[in-house]
């Protein structure tokens, strides 16, 4: 899928236009719906930026691919994209898929901005050709585990599905947690059914369950289960990962999906770029924008003031990443060097744990900023 440049004349861009790929999770098992607002910022982008005159006079084409959530088919669409003659790469929401994506560029010399996925290790290795906007799985996932502490939690159980991405929040939980008096229990979500997850909860002791699974299943049958169980009315439900966040989720769980913290990269209040993106995304989606379209508006933004800056060659745009500062949606951008991030960081988002209000489900509440 293509979404084609503005007529030439329409905003004064004329001449072949500047291709920039972009890898989105369209279709199951692809988290559809984050896909579904990660392309409409990025698309919203690409019009604002031809509006305004495209890069030096050409039009902005975005060229898209659904990876449908598979490493191996983001692979293929990044030679395939290298091939169309793309000069720079954007998007994708799974870190797993990202992380394929990323070694597949930088193998290519093609300069990747990710847009929202969060594991550490994007790449084996560092590199110059992989910039990153959301931050690091280490860094949004402490802030959670020191909201669980300041709440009073000391166990708690996390219900995972056998994956990278789950395996290594667990990790950061467990090793920000212990030294703090904390305990992580680890249940399989893929083995145990709801029920024998409730049972599992009750004889644990738990006090918070964390859900490391996908969406809708088995994250909102699990959810039922544990509404439903006297033994666990105190428990605490959480989903760092931030499946609450969008409308699917309330329309699926009702008043049972609320007062389940999550994470989102939004700061307290939007700015003037923010506010009028948010409301142009809001009518492109008929719906409430999550951060997600956002970050695509961000990621369109800092590719075009790179190519504008540097030129429309490859290596002018990896060779970028340091100079640039960049107003966003949600912040100044710059980007840096980070201890134990091999690519070059966003060094932060804002970062807030949030739920939806059990007084209307469709309210966020901040309840942590970081």
């Amino acid at each position: 899928m293509t979404t084609p440049p503005l007529p030439s004349g329409a905003s004064g861009t004329d001449g072949p236009s500047v291709r920039i790929g972009a890898l989105v999770p369209l279709t199951r098992p692809g988290w559809a719906e984050a896909g579904r607002h990660l392309l409409a910022g990025l698309e919203l982008a690409v019009r604002d930026v031809n509006e305004a005159g495209g890069i030096a006079g050409r039009p902005l084409e975005l060229m898209v691919r659904d990876t449908a959530a598979d490493p191996q088919r983001a692979a293929a669409a990044v030679d395939e994209l290298a091939g169309l003659g793309a000069v720079a790469l954007a998007g994708e929401y799974h870190s797993v898929v990202a992380r394929a994506a990323a070694a597949r560029a930088d193998a290519l010399g093609l300069p990747f901005l990710c847009s929202s996925a969060v594991l550490d290790a994007l790449t084996d290795r560092p590199t110059d050709r992989v910039a990153r906007l959301s931050p690091a799985q280490s860094h949004g996932w402490r802030i959670y585990a020191d909201f669980l502490l300041g709440g009073g939690h000391r166990r708690i159980a996390v219900a995972a599905q056998p994956s990278v991405y789950w395996a290594s929040g667990t990790g950061i939980l467990r090793d920000h947690l212990a030294p703090r008096g904390g305990t992580v229990i680890a249940l399989d979500a893929g083995a145990l059914t709801p029920a024998d997850l409730c049972d599992e909860l009750a004889g644990n002791r738990a006090t918070a369950l964390l859900l490391l699974v996908g969406h809708p299943d088995p994250a909102v049958p699990i959810v039922r289960a544990v509404r439903r169980d006297p033994r666990l009315a105190e428990v605490l439900i959480g989903a760092p990962a931030g499946q609450p966040e969008f409308a699917a989720w309330a329309a699926l769980l009702g008043g049972d999906g609320a007062a389940i913290p999550f994470l989102r990269y939004l700061p307290e209040h939007l700015g003037p770029l923010g506010a009028r993106v948010e409301a142009a995304l809001r009518e492109r989606l008929a719906e409430a924008p999550s951060f997600v379209a956002l970050e695509g508006y961000d990621t369109v933004t800092v590719l075009a003031e790179a190519l504008r800056s540097r030129g429309t060659d490859r290596a002018g745009t990896a060779e970028s990443w340091a100079s640039l500062a960049v107003e966003g949606t949600r912040g100044r951008i710059r980007f840096s060097r980070t201890p134990g991030i091999s690519v070059w960081q966003w060094a932060w988002p804002p970062v807030q744990v949030v739920d939806r209000d059990p007084a209307a489900p469709d309210r966020f509440r901040i309840l942590r900023a970081g």
